[in-house]
């Protein structure tokens, strides 16, 4: 599934349901992996199975045999800790080093993995502009350069015929877009929270990837007792 987006001027398309593929750059860029999420929770006595890095890497790897870029930028949060890269499972380990050792890998450092060394391959940075677009983890308020970043997990709930449903989602507003976390282990935020407004600073909207195009939800931002009473 590949449906176009356009921000800021470039055109990009969604790959999957939560990564982007910007052709001009040859470029794939994900967020939120959290990998070793997993094996973290299992060291505080809550045993969760223990596959989840490789199902994300194993993602990615589909994704790059189907698109074939030439770089990929992670946007923060790429390990659950930043003793995430020691724990990495080695399948996932395998994979990870053969993609970085193919392809120009970035890391941008996230809250959760300030230290992310690069041990399995890769450059680490803080933040990154490519072709006027700033890559960082966390979307900052006021900043006027468009930006692409991670950290907050958006998902759009909505009620259906008397169903709940929960999908990944992008929020874009002119100058910013957030991608959804791409990790198989990860949570979500409600995309009308009041975090993801203040981040923004500007109206914005929810953007599902349907089959064939973007299905998109102007947001109106709630109070979490009004998301409670949704």
């Amino acid at each position: 599934m590949m449906v176009p987006l356009s921000f800021a001027g470039h055109r990009l398309f969604v790959a999957g349901d939560a990564a982007l593929w910007w052709p001009e750059r040859r470029a794939l860029l994900v967020a939120d992996l959290h990998l070793e999420k997993g094996s973290f929770y299992a060291a505080t006595g809550q045993m969760l199975p223990p596959y989840d890095s490789r199902a994300t890497m194993e993602a990615i790897d589909a994704l790059v045999k189907r698109i074939r870029p030439e770089t990929i930028y992670c946007l923060g949060d790429n390990f659950h800790d930043d003793a995430g890269e020691e724990r990495l499972s080695p399948c996932a380990a395998a994979i990870l080093q053969r993609l970085t050792g193919a392809l120009d890998w970035i890391w941008i450092r996230g809250n959760h993995d300030r230290e992310v060394s690069g041990r399995w391959g890769g450059r680490p940075l803080a933040e990154l502009e490519v072709s006027g677009l700033l890559l960082r983890h966390e979307a900052e308020p006021g900043e006027p350069r468009p930006e692409l970043s991670g950290h907050f997990h958006p998902k759009l709930r909505m009620s259906v015929r008397g169903r709940h449903i929960a999908r990944r989602c992008f929020v874009r507003t002119e100058t910013k877009l957030i991608l959804p976390a791409f990790g198989s282990l990860t949570g979500g935020l409600d995309a009308t929270h009041s975090e993801i407004a203040r981040a923004c600073g500007a109206p914005a909207e929810a953007l599902v990837a349907l089959a064939d195009r973007l299905a998109r939800f102007p947001l109106s931002h709630r109070t979490k007792a009004e998301r409670q009473r949704a």
